[in-house]
């Protein structure tokens, strides 16, 4: 599978986190949102948006694969 450069990571993310805060009840706003963490889930390959922020961040440099962010369910 192809993964996102980390640079794209890291813009997708700070759009994401920009745009969660503003009032996504303007249409215009939820549109972006909507259409921004389409792409951070096609661009890690998941399909949720949380697991898609977890897998965007590993990626990113500095991160560490003993993150404790991702927790393994039984």
């Amino acid at each position: 599978m192809l993964m996102a450069h980390p640079a794209v990571l890291d813009d997708l993310l700070d759009r994401y986190e920009t745009l969660r805060l503003l009032d996504a009840a303007a249409p215009e706003v939820r549109r972006r949102l909507e259409d921004v963490s389409y792409t951070l889930c096609v661009a890690t390959g998941t399909s949720d948006i949380d697991a898609a922020v977890i897998a965007a961040r590993l990626r990113l440099p500095g991160a560490r694969p003993q993150d404790d962010s991702v927790v393994a369910c039984a």
